[in-house]
């Protein structure tokens, strides 16, 4: 074989060899690439942050009685829209009327002893300056009493009046001194008897005042009977029937405030080093295949594993760093007539418009935190 044709066939088997191992260079690219775009998506920021881990969420109320009773009559029924002030079930109103009934004539009685007190504290100042005058009539009787008895005495000496009429004129002037100690005696009495008088007005006005704090509670018990919806929303959970004796407290049905909803979108701690409140933010809802438009109302104090009821124990020392998940919250714009198809607890996807914002270098220059709300 020559040479020119021994070098042709070495070139032939070198192009069937690389024809051979093609495939195998393909999918080392396609390997090479994909760990690029990975380790991009890791490590490179991006001005757009986005999480499937998210919910459509709302401060909602549980509707519970304030006070027991039997339920007579439930007014709305599961998934109902209701306003505020509507009313939504209503207990048996008889005991409670008859409480305030019976605390309304209390407070009548009571008003009654008030007037009577009064009267009888209006009455005592006469009852008070005739016992003066009792005093002073008795003290002109024994001032006559003493000068009349001198007199019989200087009678006695001279022998023109007669013992008996002496002893008799010594007795009626002792009589007259006992008379008015009793007088005097009465008159501190009456005078006293005023303050005591005065003390048990102020009583009787002091138990008409709890006899009103009673009616007024009675009322309020009584209003409880009606419980109405406290705000626009609708009703779920229900779990009330008529004829059911609820305890204060029960739960009877769940109101979702359905113009209140916003997102818990549940973020890496390390894709909030962009984010701040006040980014707009879209939101892809699953169920219905729309996006919605929000803006980050806010950053947790706390990531949930904070908040859990078994909250993580580090100090054990066998320590795993994991990364943690805040959940942001991102209320709707308003406006947006597709929002009404959102209930509480469907899936979203949501992505933050961040632009890549300097955190770090804003909060140099605030004095309250960049991610406060």
């Amino acid at each position: 074989m020559t040479q020119q044709a021994a070098e042709h066939h070495s070139h032939k088997q070198q192009g069937r060899f690389l024809g051979q191992r093609w495939p195998v260079w393909l999918a080392g690219g396609i390997l090479a690439l994909f760990v690029g775009v990975i380790l991009a998506i890791v490590f490179i920021p991006a001005a757009r942050v986005w999480t499937n881990d998210a919910y459509v969420t709302a401060h909602y109320s549980v509707i519970a009685p304030r006070v027991p009773g039997q339920v007579v009559a439930v007014a709305v029924d599961d998934n109902q829209s209701v306003h505020a002030g509507d009313v939504l079930v209503q207990l048996d109103p008889r005991d409670y009327q008859t409480t305030l009934d019976q605390a309304r004539a209390t407070e009548a009685h009571d008003r009654a002893v008030v007037l009577d007190a009064a009267a009888t504290v209006a009455r005592q100042p006469a009852l008070i300056a005739e016992a003066q005058a009792h005093v002073a009539q008795l003290t002109a009787q024994l001032i006559f009493a003493r000068q009349n008895a001198t007199r019989y005495a200087h009678l006695a000496r001279n022998g023109a009046g007669s013992r008996e009429e002496g002893e008799r004129t010594r007795a009626s002037l002792d009589e007259l001194a006992a008379s008015l100690q009793a007088a005097q005696a009465q008159y501190a009495a009456a005078q006293a008897q005023l303050r005591v008088l005065e003390a048990v007005q102020d009583s009787a006005r002091r138990q008409v005042e709890v006899d009103h704090a009673r009616v007024h509670q009675a009322e309020l018990n009584l209003s409880y009977t009606t419980i109405r919806a406290p705000f626009d929303g609708m009703v779920g959970e229900r779990t009330v029937q008529v004829g059911n004796y609820v305890p204060n407290g029960a739960a009877l049905m769940a109101l979702v405030p359905m113009d209140q909803l916003w997102i818990e979108a549940n973020y890496r701690e390390l894709a909030l080093q962009h984010m701040r409140p006040g980014q707009k933010a879209r939101i892809h809802v699953d169920a219905y295949d729309i996006d919605l438009e929000g803006v980050v109302d806010s950053v947790p104090p706390a990531s949930g594993a904070a908040f859990a009821p078994l909250a993580p124990e580090n100090a054990t020392g066998n320590f795993t760093k994991i990364v943690q998940r805040l959940p942001v919250k991102i209320t709707l714009l308003p406006g947006q007539p597709h929002a009404r198809l959102l209930r509480m607890g469907l899936s979203v996807e949501t992505t933050v418009e961040t632009h890549l914002a300097n955190i770090v270098q804003a909060q140099k220059r605030l004095d309250r935190g960049v991610t406060d709300k």
